[in-house]
């Protein structure tokens, strides 16, 4: 094989047509996914075989209003919430080329804002003109954006025309074949690198049959990439991906709930286990410090009906992480990994507070649309500890931390404790006081009922009604 013959085989191989650095032939691809396409379990997909993994759909003005930051103690980047340290979108390296970002948008010049910031960390951009949903619609977003060809013809061409990275779409059918090919013949022209088809209407739901032979007709309509979606009702095994895109004549087949219910869809060898896929997940969900809510979340979708199992009424219990874990015999790896993560100097949700987001001088910063208030200082007398609150400890109301604070005034003829509570932006932090001294905890709830209960746990500890060693084995601190 002659030099210049290789060059041009390896560039066959790893370019797409339009010279992209991402080729959307013959693919398997894990579909945008809300809730569920965060960061643990795209990598979990990339592992068992998914050739291309979606974001689940992030919208524009959120993304805008983030900070990008190298988070050197997770191995990531992050995109975090200017107001209250919310993490918007992470990724890292090991999905760096595999990884499409689909954006909610109904703007163009936002959508190109949202593609500069992103594009260093992504593989590609998608513009979601397929989600139904209600917010969507009513935001100009999703399926609407069908309504008004004009507008996102204009936002695929500006993109197209400005990012360095390639740029799809996600719609669904219309009714009307005709009117469908010519849409995505126009859609096409904008320089697009690909187009997922979801092959039902914006009015059909899951239960209602796809219709292949519409995207049949679209693949033969157009000269880019036409990637299937809607299969996953007859979805068992990987082969049944392979039929649906091929009984759609689609180059490629777009995967959603199918694999929201087990991932390992994607394995050529056969699908694992429940409990492997759920130990497995959560590992990647501690790895990578991944939101309590969403990993709760989607080890939901795959219990199933499982969660109305005494294991699965536990599991709902859960609050935190550690919590989470210890069901699948992962406490003390789960334990052991976030007390390394915080070592290492990870800035997580115990560090948030309004204001504080670690810089990260090797990137500049989006302008911001308005000034966030820092956290005023606390005076020097007031007891704190960094206490989160978390309701799944206490069974009943009885057992709350200012409940029992209230009793044990009582108890002790004292004046019952008095809360103060401070709220900025959706950040809010409270100060007790109680027999003459004032407690507070460096933990920012996202209520104000919270963060008193976070006080008078913090005033509890003090007064030793509770210890330090329950308040670690129950998640409240972490050492």
């Amino acid at each position: 094989m002659n030099f210049k013959f290789f060059l041009r085989l390896i560039k066959k191989m790893t370019l797409g047509e339009n010279g992209s650095t991402l080729d959307y032939r013959n693919k398997v691809i894990m579909a945008p996914m809300v809730r569920v396409g965060t960061l643990p379990m795209r990598l979990l997909a990339l592992e068992f075989g998914a050739d291309i993994v979606y974001t689940e759909e992030l919208i524009d003005m959120k993304l805008m209003r983030s900070k990008r930051r190298v988070n050197a103690a997770l191995g990531t980047v992050d995109f975090v919430d200017r107001s209250d340290g919310t993490i918007v979108f992470r990724t890292c390296a090991k999905e760096r080329n595999q990884l499409i970002l689909q954006l909610g948008t109904a703007d163009a010049e936002r959508a190109l804002s949202v593609g500069k910031l992103v594009e260093k960390d992504i593989a590609g951009l998608d513009i979601n003109m397929g989600c139904p949903k209600e917010f969507s619609i009513k935001g100009g977003m999703g399926v609407a954006l069908l309504g008004q060809p004009d507008k996102a013809e204009h936002i695929l061409t500006t993109l197209c025309k400005n990012l360095s990275i390639p740029v799809t779409c996600k719609i669904r059918i219309l009714p009307d074949l005709n009117e469908t090919i010519k849409l995505v013949q126009r859609f096409a022209s904008t320089g697009i690198a690909a187009i997922a088809i979801h092959a039902r209407t914006r009015d059909e739901r899951p239960q209602h049959a796809p219709h292949p032979d519409f995207i049949r007709e679209i693949a033969k309509a157009v000269n880019i990439p036409v990637i299937a979606n809607g299969g996953s009702k007859d979805f068992h095994k990987y082969k049944d991906l392979l039929s649906f895109r091929d009984l759609c004549g689609a180059t490629s087949v777009m995967v959603g709930r199918a694999a929201q219910l087990n991932v390992s869809i994607f394995r050529t060898e056969g699908m694992l286990p429940m409990d492997e896929i759920i130990v497995r997940y959560l590992k990647l969900s501690v790895d990578y410090d991944n939101p309590a809510h969403n990993t709760k979340y989607c080890v939901q979708n795959i219990l199933k009906e499982l969660q109305e199992s005494p294991r699965g009424k536990q599991f709902l219990q859960c609050q935190t992480l550690q919590q989470m874990c210890e069901i699948w015999s992962l406490g003390d790896y789960c334990y052991r990994k976030q007390l390394e993560q915080k070592k290492l100097g990870n800035f997580g949700r115990r560090e948030v507070a309004p204001g504080v987001i670690p810089d990260d001088d090797t990137v500049d910063e989006p302008e911001m649309k308005r000034q966030k208030m820092n956290a005023p200082p606390l005076d020097a007398d007031i007891i704190q500890h960094n206490i989160a609150f978390l309701r799944s400890n206490y069974s009943n109301d009885t057992q709350l931390p200012k409940t029992r604070l209230y009793t044990y005034a009582g108890r002790k003829n004292l004046a019952i404790p008095q809360y103060e509570t401070q709220g900025i932006d959706k950040l809010f932090r409270a100060i007790c006081t109680f027999n003459g001294k004032r407690y507070t905890s460096s933990f920012w709830e996202k209520n104000k009922k919270q963060a008193e209960q976070g006080a008078a746990l913090v005033c509890l500890l003090e007064i030793s009604e509770v210890t330090e060693n329950e308040l670690i084995k129950n998640g409240s601190i972490l050492r």
